[in-house]
C-alpha cells in the first residue's frame, strides 16, 4: 500500500536547491576526457595533473552537496542548531583553488590569470549557492536545555520514521494501516506543537518515549512476523491498542493546548497590569 505524502512547497523548494548541487559535477566531464587522452598518449605528467584536478573538483562537488543537504535540513526544521561544519564555505574556497590549479598548473596559464579565474569562480559560487546558515533556530525554549529539546524531538521523529517504514510492509490489513496512519499524524502534530512551544518538553518527553517508542516496537514486531502466524485474537488486541493510543494522543494535544491558552491568559493579565500602572 503506497503512502501518500502531503505536498509541501518548502520541501519542493529545498529539493530543487539540493539538485542544483549536481551542476558542479559538469566540470568533471572535460577533466575526465583529458585524463583519458593523456593516458592514451602516454603523457604521464599530464595524466597526473589532470587526475589531481579531477580529484579537486570532485571533492568540491561533494562538499557542496553536503552543504546543500545540511542547509535543506536546517530550513525544514523548526528547532535546530546551525550546521557545525561550513561545507559550503569549504566548497567555495576549494573551487577557487581547483580553478587556480587547473588554469595555471594544468592549463599553463600565467599565475595572475589563474588567480583572477579563481576569484571569479569563488565569488560566482557564493552568489549562486549562498553561504552556510549561521544562526541557531532555538526560539521560545526558555530556561530549558537546547540539547534536551533537540534530542527529544530527534528521538521522537526517528521513531515516527521507523513506524512509517514498518507501515509500508502492511499490505493485507487496510484498517490497521489506516489506524496506524492516523496515530502517526497525531503524534506528528504533538511533535510540531512542541517545536513551536517547547516549554512542555520535560513533561512531554516521558509521553513521547512511552507511547511513540512503544508503538514503534509493536509495529516492528507485527511486521517482522509472517501474516499467517498472527491469529485473529492478536489482531483484535492490536486494533484496540491503537484505539487507546489514539485517545492518549488526543489527551496530550488537549493538555498542550490548555497550557498554551493558560500562558496566553497570564501574558494578557500581566500586560493589562502594566498598562494600568
Amino acid at each position: 500500500m503506497a503512502k501518500v505524502k502531503r505536498y509541501n512547497p518548502l520541501n519542493t523548494s529545498m529539493a530543487y536547491k539540493t539538485k542544483k548541487g549536481y551542476l558542479l559535477y559538469i566540470f568533471l566531464a572535460p577533466l575526465f576526457l583529458a585524463i583519458i587522452l593523456a593516458l592514451m598518449q602516454r603523457n604521464i605528467s599530464a595524466f597526473v595533473l589532470n587526475l589531481i584536478a579531477f580529484g579537486l573538483f570532485f571533492a568540491t562537488a561533494k562538499l557542496n552537496s553536503f552543504g546543500l543537504e545540511k542547509e535543506a535540513q536546517y530550513h525544514q526544521a523548526k528547532l535546530t542548531k546551525a550546521p557545525q561544519k561550513p561545507y559550503k564555505m569549504m566548497a567555495g574556497l576549494l573551487l577557487g583553488f581547483s580553478t587556480l590549479f587547473t588554469a595555471s598548473m594544468v592549463g599553463g596559464k600565467p599565475l595572475l590569470i589563474g588567480i583572477f579565474l579563481a576569484l571569479i569562480s569563488t565569488v560566482g559560487y557564493f552568489l549562486f549557492y549562498g553561504f552556510d546558515p549561521r544562526g541557531d533556530k532555538l526560539e521560545n525554549i526558555g530556561d530549558i536545555s537546547a540539547e534536551l529539546v533537540l534530542q527529544t524531538i530527534k528521538e521522537a521523529q526517528d521513531q515516527l520514521d521507523g513506524i512509517e517504514s514498518h507501515m509500508e510492509k502492511i499490505t493485507n490489513d487496510p484498517m490497521l494501516y489506516a489506524k496506524l496512519d492516523k496515530a502517526v499524524q497525531k503524534a506528528q502534530t504533538i511533535i510540531d506543537t512542541l517545536q513551536e512551544d517547547p516549554k512542555d518538553i520535560r513533561v512531554a518527553r516521558k509521553f513521547l518515549i512511552v507511547y511513540i517508542d512503544g508503538l514503534e516496537k509493536v509495529t516492528n514486531s507485527y511486521t517482522s512476523m509472517d501474516e499467517k502466524e498472527i491469529n485473529s485474537d492478536t489482531k483484535t488486541r492490536l486494533h484496540q491498542l491503537l484505539k487507546d493510543v489514539e485517545q492518549k494522543f488526543d489527551q496530550e494535544l488537549i493538555r498542550l493546548k490548555k497550557n498554551n491558552n493558560f500562558d496566553l491568559d497570564v501574558k494578557i493579565d500581566v500586560l493589562q497590569e502594566q498598562i494600568k500602572n
